[in-house]
């Protein structure tokens, strides 16, 4: 089927749960997961013009395959698990390299080159090449990241699958995200960004460019090249003032040097933790 028969039978569905029981539409879901299990679709692409377009009929498909897959057994000795979707298959082939006891599930697409520690990778998420998923590092649901990123140990990338039309955490190529960051509710790190240790993205997460003589205050989004850290700043409330997180911007990463050695540099330069 071509990809818009597919993309009409899926959104028919969502709107009617019932015509799952019609063998066309269940298999429209499930050619979506294989198509998206091989990188030929994605949940977010760029447009001509730069900016994110979420594919709302694609997480649509990955919320009614959990519909419809049965629940199984699954082993992988010595573990077992027993779920609705299985782990990733074909990963030699496909040049990547995942490190017991990380998981990769079924539906999630990893570029050749990409390494995943024992962390986790969910359904619906895209892994560029040359990135690292670092020990206990997350990929939530449908969110996308770049090519030669460096999730460090224990990021957590959310996954935002409802509503589906939300778009899902992007994290650009080239980034680095440091360890413990947590980043949800469809935030955008634009590339080679580097997100220091600890900070913490939300949609209301009040990030704030402090490099020049006025605070600049953005939410979901940092701006490419940035180098941020955790911040904190006042806020009034009816039982007092209160510190209340946020996200410094406190530099760019220089033109000066190529990828590596400028996160490095970037690193040294603003004593960033990772």
């Amino acid at each position: 089927m071509s990809t818009e028969a597919v993309s009409e039978l899926v959104q028919r569905a969502f709107a009617d749960r019932t015509l799952l029981a019609q063998p066309e539409y269940e298999r429209a879901v499930l050619e979506t997961i294989e198509r998206l299990d091989k990188g030929e679709i994605r949940v977010a692409t760029k447009s001509d013009t730069g900016e994110w377009v979420t594919h709302a009929w694609i997480k649509q498909a990955v919320l009614l395959y959990f519909a419809i897959a049965p629940m199984q057994r699954m082993s992988v000795e010595p573990f077992e698990f027993y779920d609705k979707i299985p782990l990733k298959h074909g990963l030699d082939a496909a040049g990547v390299r995942v490190v017991p006891p990380g998981t990769v599930r079924y539906g999630s697409f990893i570029e050749r080159g990409a390494i995943v520690m024992p962390g986790y990778v969910n359904i619906g998420a895209y892994v560029g090449a040359g990135t690292m998923v670092d020990t206990w590092a997350t990929v939530g649901s449908c969110a996308q990241i770049g090519k030669d990123c460096h999730l460090s140990g224990g990021v957590g990338i959310g996954g935002v699958l409802e509503p589906p039309g939300a778009r899902p955490v992007i994290v650009e190529d080239g980034c680095f995200i440091g360890s413990r960051a947590i980043i949800v509710e469809g935030t955008l790190v634009e590339h080679e960004s580097v997100v220091g240790a600890g900070v913490t993205l939300t949609a209301s997460t009040p990030i704030i460019d402090v490099t020049g003589s006025e605070p600049k205050e953005l939410r979901g989004r940092v701006p490419a090249r940035s180098v941020v850290i955790p911040g904190m700043r006042t806020k009034k409330f009816p039982a007092g003032e209160y510190q209340v997180p946020c996200a410094l911007i406190i530099g760019q990463r220089k033109e000066s040097t190529d990828k590596k050695t400028s996160l490095n540099q970037a690193l040294r330069d603003f004593n960033v933790a990772v």
